[in-house]
């Protein structure tokens, strides 16, 4: 059987220097907020060459605080991708806003830029763009569109961890770039983490109040805040990760030629420019008859997965909500994606097999 992921096997690699970092903390006496969750902030920034990092508990905490940082008035509209992952769309809603949803490109799978400008209001606040998949958005008009209506810029990089547009790293064109670590993640820990990068030192020091309860100083408490703060164990996982991060890429890159260069045409494949950086945290294809697909592989013993089966506008939480429901694009790439075996872990021998089972499909 060929896994679609499998943990155990990919963080196999790293398992005698998590066990040093382990014991290290574990005898330490100190968990939480200490120099593992310091020394990470440093390289994680450092890696971006991003002036501020500061560790929190999970992606979906890293685009809360963001929004939160703003202090936008309740039921401003942020701009936010109509096939992204239900988080990117809870962090606006928990945080008493309104999101207003632009369909993507159907070839790159992000947030269409051209399609953006016809959805700002007086009331939109600012553009939540996702680099899916691993896949850059088009920075170029969206910052154009950014500074010609003077709206903030948030970069949901849950999937991006490395990836370039123009050499330079996702998570560092706007005003913040939110990072997940779910443990899937091409630079995942041991369990939930996130991180907010940001240039500006008075949101930096937001975020850092936010995630702490709002607070500089113990036990002094200067606004409304959150207990989001990385946990000192993963914080320690994430450092050792990150030395290799460029390595886990390239493997996955090189996985991913192996499908660009022998999938037969009966499949929409991903599409490929010289200019932009894709790191394939999922490599995804796209045919219509995508669930027979699916079962068929798994009949030949490979596993695969659909990122993600049901839209946003779709789901039965946003029912009243997202009240608009006409997103065709959107809901062809959910009807008709699937996500093949792309993993760290994976050998070139196993992408061969895919490769060879699908093409008899």
């Amino acid at each position: 059987m060929i896994d679609y992921e499998n943990l155990g096997e990919l963080n196999k690699p790293f398992f005698e220097e998590y066990k040093r970092s382990f014991e290290k903390t574990l005898n330490s006496g100190w968990y939480i907020l200490g120099k593992n969750v310091k020394q990470f902030e440093e390289e994680f920034a450092a890696y971006h060459q991003s002036k501020n990092c500061i560790g929190v508990t999970s992606g979906l905490d890293a685009l809360i605080l963001s929004l939160k940082a703003f202090n936008y008035e309740k039921d401003s509209e942020i701009i936010v991708p109509s096939n992204t992952y239900i988080a990117t769309i809870l962090s606006i809603l928990h945080c008493g806003l309104k999101p207003v949803l632009v369909e993507p490109d159907i070839k790159t799978y992000n947030i269409d830029p051209k399609k953006v400008e016809e959805k700002i209001t007086a009331k939109t606040k600012a553009i939540m763009i996702v680099h899916l998949y691993g896949k850059p958005c088009d920075m170029t008009p969206i910052l154009a569109i950014k500074e010609k209506y003077h709206l903030s810029l948030i970069e949901d990089c849950a999937q991006s961890h490395g990836a370039k547009y123009y050499e330079k790293l996702t998570g560092t064109f706007g005003e913040f770039g939110a990072f997940s670590f779910y443990p899937t993640k091409n630079l995942g820990a041991l369990g939930d983490a996130g991180a907010v990068l940001t240039d500006a030192a008075v949101l930096a020091q937001s975020i850092k109040r936010l995630r702490n309860y709002g607070s500089d100083i113990k036990y002094y408490n200067e606004i409304v805040g959150y207990n989001s703060r990385l946990h000192e164990m993963q914080a320690g996982f994430l450092s050792i990760k990150l030395k290799h991060l460029n390595e886990i890429n390239s493997h996955k890159r090189k996985l991913a030629k192996i499908y660009f260069d022998n999938l037969k045409e009966d499949y929409i494949k991903p599409v490929v420019d010289e200019n932009v950086f894709d790191v394939f945290h999922i490599f995804n294809i796209r045919h219509p008859k995508r669930d027979e697909l699916k079962n068929y592989l798994l009949k030949n013993e490979i596993k695969t997965e659909i990122h993600y089966p049901v839209p946003p506008h779709k789901q039965k939480a946003m029912e009243g909500i997202i009240t608009e429901k006409d997103f065709p694009i959107s809901e062809e790439i959910h009807a008709t994606t699937l996500s093949l075996p792309i993993s760290f872990h994976h050998t070139e021998d196993d992408i061969y097999k895919v490769v060879e089972a699908i093409n008899k499909f």
